[in-house]
């Protein structure tokens, strides 16, 4: 049963909370731009196909056929998506390389994406440790550039211990200061 208006309610939330915590910490393009690919047809449609409210539909959609789609088509399309900076070898006849290490800024902006996805998803449950238990959850087998998952692991850290307020603030002052 396909949910056009409930999906684009719940993009556009994702969408705003992102804009609002990039904006506290500077990222004011990164901000606006954010995930506008969920908006064209390939991703949009697939997502009102498999919206069920309480989880990314690119799950439903990987259970149904095997995989995504529209998660295909956003991860290419979206810098703030640590799949985004994996390539093939061409010396590795084909085989994946290591990961490439992702600007701070879409480190950053990935942080924020964990976030308003979580708040999303858990409504008035969400807690600042949630982005974290999720990361967690699959941190070994994360095909990431260390210092990427170094990196976002220690702001998902500092989010659970010290919340919303001091991570973006150590985040404009110390880590975007020369961004």
């Amino acid at each position: 049963m396909y949910h056009p208006i409930k999906h684009f309610l719940t993009i556009t939330e994702h969408k705003k909370l992102v804009a609002q915590n990039c904006f506290k910490v500077g990222l004011y393009w990164q901000g606006i731009v954010h995930d506008l690919s969920k908006y064209m047809p390939s991703e949009f449609w697939v997502g009102a196909k498999y919206f069920q409210g309480d989880r990314s539909p690119n799950n439903a959609e990987r259970e149904d056929i095997g995989y995504s789609s529209s998660w295909l088509h956003h991860k290419g399309r979206n810098k703030h998506h640590y799949e985004y900076w994996i390539d093939y070898s061409s010396e590795n006849k084909g085989g994946i390389t290591a990961p490439v290490e992702m600007p701070i800024k879409y480190v950053v902006e990935m942080l924020m994406d964990r976030i308003a996805a979580s708040k999303v998803y858990n409504k008035e449950n969400y807690k600042d440790d949630m982005p974290l238990k999720y990361f967690t959850r699959s941190i070994k087998t994360i095909p990431m550039h260390p210092n990427t998952k170094k990196l976002l692991y220690g702001l998902l850290r500092m989010l659970a211990e010290y919340g919303e307020d001091t991570t973006f603030k150590y985040i404009r002052r110390r880590l975007l200061r020369n961004e």
